[in-house]
């Protein structure tokens, strides 16, 4: 473990995440570690807030009050990242931080997405699939907000997270009536 290069979790105030990992990478930068400490990374993922039926990608943090660090540990290195300001400590027992594992880090890292992907004229070349969570589980009561059936209730009977669709049972003309809408044309009912 020691003498070897591994991804550590830092523990930060929540909102100084992205303070943190500038402080952090102008440290190593000034105190010439660059060979010991090598990348700083605040874990963000794209989600597509949905209001008034118009999408927006936004970028947000999948572990707020963390971030990760890619380092050797030994005295001196640990020491620097410990005193950073905003830096609470290191994820693990005691002072002895614990490395995350192989599959931890393909998971955090698949997850990221990618920066700089072609932009041309203000577009993307190629659009990054966003994946928007589903915002309401089965058998909810749920309001559509889809063109010709605003303000229709009806219970979710079905969720496809593939297609970002479900499907909503509602009474019409006297019986139980299948509709598909998008996962942003539903809003659960409390």
């Amino acid at each position: 473990m020691e003498g070897q290069k591994h991804w550590y979790v830092i523990h930060t105030y929540s909102g100084y995440e992205n303070k943190v990992k500038m402080n952090l990478e102008s440290k190593i930068h000034s105190l010439g570690m660059e060979e010991q400490i090598f990348q700083v990374l605040v874990p963000m993922q794209n989600e597509v807030d949905a209001k008034d039926d118009k999408q927006k990608i936004v970028a947000r943090k999948v572990f707020p009050g963390y971030v990760l660090i890619e380092m050797i540990v030994d005295d001196r290195t640990w020491y620097a990242v410990r005193n950073t300001p905003g830096v609470t400590g290191f994820v693990g027992t005691g002072t002895k931080p614990i490395p995350l594992s192989d599959r931890e880090v393909e998971r955090i890292l698949g997850a990221q997405p990618k920066e700089g992907s072609g932009k041309a004229a203000g577009k993307t070349a190629a659009e990054p699939v966003v994946r928007m969570e589903c915002p309401v589980g089965l058998n909810d009561t749920v309001r559509i907000k889809a063109p010709g059936f605003t303000d229709m209730v009806g219970t979710v009977a079905e969720i496809n997270d593939e297609q970002q669709k479900i499907k909503v049972m509602v009474e019409m003309f006297g019986r139980e009536t299948p509709i598909e809408v998008k996962f942003t044309q539903v809003e659960a009912i409390e």
